[in-house]
């Protein structure tokens, strides 16, 4: 038996817009990534011998086990395109620690997580960029959870590769960039709700976008680690859709911003977690300890690590 764990990164937006609709169902977007210390433990293992299935077990009554789940998907496509090299049986245990369905993408990190996996037990040999567009079939944010895991990833060796736990998004988020990653940290708070990202953006109306991140000084404020530059550059265009339709996500947002001045507050993804982001530890923790014990789940993380 071969066998690896690996952590799978959650991670959040720094900005989120959306350009336009492709005539696939597809939105185009352009996007901020960042990689946060926010991880499931992601166990796969390759047992020689005459059979050939796929198990996946989770402890976690969040995510469902079997063929649903995106990580036994990831181990299938795996399978699909090199039969003979992951023959036998693959097993996957996930340890849930990202909340599901939370805007974090942690399903997408858990099939990242598969694929670095079995590109290394069964010798595949796939450059990180020939991972990403596989990934990019199981989802649009898979590849960037790819290019983060595989930068933090001491045991494999990409050398060359330009990887980062921040990148640049376009396209459908399979066109990565990547950044210099943002030093800060930041506290998660994730309702008691799920959103269904494809319904958001059902329901967004791209004409009446009246505001938008402003892209081009982010990226500045990045590259010259400029704080505030990159704060006040942040946006996500999806938020307004979310907290009409679940109202938590604003009760959540003021649970933040209560006493949180020196800290922007937004939300990732298609929600429903909301974050508030200071470049101080001590900031950070005393939004923290403010608001754990709340009818939230409550994360205090890192942004680089």
């Amino acid at each position: 038996m071969k066998q690896i764990e690996l952590k799978a990164f959650a991670k959040i937006n720094l900005s989120i817009d959306v350009t336009g609709k492709r005539p696939d169902g597809y939105h185009e977007v352009i996007m901020v990534l960042q990689q946060i210390d926010l991880y499931d433990e992601v166990t796969v293992s390759c047992h020689e011998g005459p059979s050939s299935s796929i198990n996946v077990t989770t402890d976690s009554s969040e995510i469902p086990e079997g063929q649903d789940n995106i990580a036994w998907k990831a181990a299938k496509l795996m399978r699909e395109i090199f039969p003979d090299k992951t023959s036998g049986d693959i097993s996957i245990c996930i340890k849930k620690r990202i909340p599901a369905a939370a805007g974090l993408g942690g399903g997408s990190a858990d099939a990242a997580a598969v694929l670095l996996a079995l590109n290394s037990l069964c010798e595949c040999d796939l450059s990180v960029a020939e991972l990403m567009k596989i990934g990019v079939k199981l989802g649009a944010d898979v590849p960037f959870c790819i290019m983060g895991q595989a930068a933090k990833i001491k045991a494999m060796s990409f050398v060359g590769e330009a990887i980062s736990t921040c990148a640049l998004a376009e396209g459908i988020g399979e066109r990565l960039t990547p950044l210099t990653p943002l030093k800060a940290y930041a506290v998660l708070l994730k309702p008691d709700t799920a959103v269904s990202t494809a319904e958001v953006y059902k329901n967004l109306d791209i004409g009446a976008i009246e505001r938008r991140p402003d892209t081009a000084s982010l990226l500045e404020g990045l590259k010259n680690m400029d704080f505030p530059m990159v704060e006040s550059a942040m946006y996500n265009v999806l938020e307004d859709v979310s907290t009409k339709k679940h109202p938590v996500i604003q009760e959540g947002r003021r649970w933040l911003q209560g006493g949180a001045s020196h800290a922007k507050v937004m939300m990732s993804g298609s929600g429903p977690t909301v974050f508030a982001l200071t470049p101080d530890k001590g900031s950070a923790e005393a939004i923290y300890n403010r608001i754990k014990g709340k009818d939230y789940r409550v994360f205090l993380v890192r942004t680089s690590f």
